[in-house]
């Protein structure tokens, strides 16, 4: 299994890096299977997920759906033909046995349960708002020998007051707060725990905008919100860059001149940029091919959602269609592997404040948000970009949501499958199904169950469908209703 794998490597590159002066210590008895501590396991989780988080579920899926990007080779999501996305589902079901594991190693303490919490927390959100309702408080229960746990309803997953997902990030942060232990094998955070509960608390922004539909007491909110202890700048992020040697490169670096040619700009990015006048047009695209050997660069996007037939009927020339820069493509170590920016956790302040959710400075937050993003990018910030008229908070409550959510959706290029779920839950921006979609002309907002599942798992798996009414890409997930 890939996670197996990646778990191997990590131990051979902390060994290597290691200091040599304990060279013999660690050798000493080369025929005995050296014991395994918590820290190889930590590391191996975080470099698997993020990775895959950034440039399958991010590049590869979610800019599809977020227009972003706008496909001419491989086009099945960008042509809503989702599928069941079975491969992610694996791999965080094997991540989440990996941190249950970690329980049983020597060197195990409160430091390393807190911090593995906070990713289960996390792994299990990208579950349910990928799936909807899915195993959850039977899931990973291998001891008990239950290998067919019920599928949990959305709302219970993130609201139980026991065990749901801000509960469980509320009770790590006390645990952070109150343990002298410390990990080791953090590459995300560099082992700094007070990261760590920034992390877990900005998580808990985020899914408390998330399921703000369903609620009216935003006191919690309030409380995070003037508590500082959130992500604070971009030192924060949930980041780890990527490298220039191998194996630890930026996957597009490597991958086939297919899968790159494919990602072109889409209109919908195009248009947006374009209206702002944003300086960042060039921080993800390059000038067309054609424009620039022309001796005029100019940016140009695809449509979403067209097949290669009506490609070719209208006679649009591949060439002279804007790629991704040259940081995504040339540069083995441009960007970085994401789950969370300093930016997000602003924009997620500056909506709820302008939704009057929690007090505060709507256009503080906001442009702190866009500051950071600008900065995290190296871009720089035009003086006059704050009094643009497509940019300034000076309009009515659904004028200004749709300014900071657009602005939010741009700053989650890339980040697994976050601008998706924030376009389900607000309709901000409003994007059009492409002329050749698969899926009559709706917007999907959710994958398929794993076929694995009607197999293993038939009981619990029909009993959910029924709930959601059907096992299809349009059953919508609790918080969206």
């Amino acid at each position: 299994m890939k996670h197996i794998q990646a778990f191997l490597l990590s131990v051979i590159l902390l060994f290597t890096l290691s200091c040599t002066e304990n060279f013999e210590d660690i050798n000493d008895n080369p025929n005995a299977p050296q014991e395994v501590s918590p820290e190889f396991l930590l590391t191996n989780v975080i470099l698997e997920q993020i990775d895959e988080h950034t440039f399958i579920q991010g590049l590869r899926f979610n800019n599809y759906l977020a227009q972003f990007n706008a496909d001419v080779e491989f086009e099945r999501i960008d042509r809503y033909e989702l599928g069941s996305n079975s491969g992610y589902w694996n791999m965080i079901f094997g991540l989440l046995a990996d941190l249950e594991s970690m329980k049983e190693l020597p060197g195990y303490n409160d430091a390393y349960d807190a911090v593995a919490e906070i990713y289960k927390v996390y792994l299990y959100s990208q579950l349910t708002d990928l799936w909807g309702d899915v195993p959850y408080s039977e899931a990973i229960q291998f001891n008990e020998l239950n290998f067919t746990p019920v599928y949990d309803r959305q709302e219970e997953i993130y609201t139980n007051p026991e065990n749901g997902l801000l509960a469980r990030l509320e009770a790590a942060v006390i645990q952070l707060e109150n343990t002298n232990e410390s990990i080791r094998g953090d590459i995300m955070f560099n082992n700094d725990l007070t990261k760590w509960a920034r992390f877990a608390n900005s998580l808990q922004v985020r899914f408390r905008i998330r399921i703000s539909g369903k609620f009216t007491d935003f006191s919690k909110l309030q409380q995070l919100a003037d508590g500082g202890q959130l992500l604070q700048s971009n030192a924060d992020n949930a980041v780890l860059p990527y490298l220039s040697a191998a194996p630890n490169q930026f996957p597009l670096f490597n991958a086939a001149t297919g899968i790159y040619q494919g990602l072109k700009m889409s209109e919908t990015f195009e248009n947006q940029l374009k209206q702002w006048n944003d300086p960042r047009l060039d921080v993800f695209f390059k000038p067309t091919p054609k424009s620039v050997l022309e001796g005029n660069p100019e940016f140009r996007g695809l449509q979403n959602g067209l097949s290669s037939q009506t490609i070719s009927e209208r006679g649009i020339d591949l060439n002279d269609l804007s790629l991704l820069s040259d940081r995504f493509r040339a540069v083995p170590d441009g960007v970085d592997a994401q789950i969370m920016l300093y930016s997000e956790v602003q924009f997620a302040l500056a909506e709820a404040v302008e939704r009057g959710f929690i007090s505060g400075d709507a256009n503080e937050y906001y442009q702190n948000g866009i500051a950071a993003h600008f900065e995290y990018y190296g871009a720089s910030l035009p003086g006059d970009y704050f009094a643009r008229e497509a940019i300034a908070l000076n309009g009515s409550t659904q004028e200004n949501l749709e300014k900071i959510l657009t602005q939010k959706w741009l700053s989650l290029f890339m980040i697994g499958h976050e601008a998706w779920f924030n376009i389900r839950r607000t309709g901000i921006p409003d994007l059009e199904p492409g002329p050749d979609n698969f899926n009559e002309d709706r917007y999907p907002v959710r994958y398929l169950y794993p076929e694995s599942e009607q197999a293993v798992n038939k009981e619990n798996y029909d009993a959910a469908v029924e709930r959601i009414v059907g096992d299809n890409i349009n059953a919508k997930n609790w918080w969206e209703n």
